[in-house]
């Protein structure tokens, strides 16, 4: 099978500068021997506590970072390919947690045609983008807004759309929606299942939410810098004393359930949502 993203045995280390009078600096391991294989079109969620890996393996997607060791290939491309660093770059879009560090414009519109222009497109080619990005993410109506009257969920939201009009075959998104509400991490949610199911953009979707995590066609734990877990949301949340260990928890339908199991009611290992919480209770006899 052809990847579109594929890791062999990773490693990163950072340089770790001494706390005392030496000048001897030291190396600390943040991706540690890391396989991963993704898929054309896949929704993968990576899950981990502080410190895991897991924004540092986001960085290696997109060039930000090398390898130390081991390899990073993009569309069968090695990332340590000066020579292809901005075919890759071209190909992974990158979205981080916070949105106004990735607003530049002070339009709408503006900002979103930002990256496009960059790689040269023509002004005819780049509107056509902007007002297509803008549909995708259901922002046309703010096109000629101040990007600061936006909320914040609707500010990622344009974040997206700059990243769209791009044309990216992947998009990493590192804890996109940490620092929204409810209702702002609703909409992020919406849009990138839609990218994925309806245009079949790649996602690899970084974030501490499990409630998201579940909305994943599959999830890769990290810890410590290593892979510590893999498979379908129901697979990897089943395993609950597993993630309690590495200090993760569970969607708060599959602690419910694991609670009246532990009652005495006998309930499915592999509840994810509400809906087949009360199924199953209903079922329950």
């Amino acid at each position: 099978m052809e990847y579109i993203v594929k890791t062999e045995n990773l490693k990163f280390e950072y340089q770790v500068l001494p706390t005392d009078d030496s000048t001897t600096t030291e190396k600390q391991a943040a991706l540690d021997g890391v396989d991963i294989y993704i898929s054309r079109g896949e929704f993968v969620a990576v899950l981990g506590h502080n410190g895991s890996g897991k924004s540092t393996l986001a960085k290696q997607i997109n060039c930000l970072l090398l390898p130390s060791s081991g390899t990073v290939w993009v569309k069968g491309i090695s990332t340590v390919d000066d020579a292809k660093t901005w075919d890759i770059r071209s190909s992974v879009g990158m979205v981080f947690q916070n949105p106004d560090n990735q607003i530049i414009a002070t339009i709408v519109e503006d900002d979103v045609a930002f990256g496009a222009e960059n790689l040269g497109i023509s002004p005819a080619e780049i509107r056509r983008r902007v007002d297509e990005a803008l549909s995708m993410v259901g922002m046309t109506e703010y096109a000629a807004n101040p990007p600061h009257y936006l909320s914040g969920g609707q500010k990622q939201r344009i974040a997206i759309a700059g990243i769209l009009a791009m044309r990216p075959d992947i998009i990493v998104l590192d804890e996109p929606t940490a620092m929204l509400d409810p209702i702002g991490r609703r909409e992020v949610m919406e849009v990138v299942k839609t990218l994925n199911k309806q245009e079949n953009i790649t996602i690899i979707f970084i974030t501490h939410f499990m409630d998201e995590a579940a909305q994943a066609d599959r999830i890769i734990v990290m810890d410590d810098g290593k892979v510590a877990m893999e498979g379908s949301p129901h697979e990897v949340f089943s395993q609950i004393d597993a993630l309690k260990a590495i200090g993760l928890d569970v969607p708060q339908c599959t602690e419910i359930a694991a609670q009246l199991r532990r009652s005495g009611i006998s309930l499915p290992q592999n509840i994810l949502t509400i809906d087949e919480l009360v199924e199953a209770i209903c079922q329950y006899k």
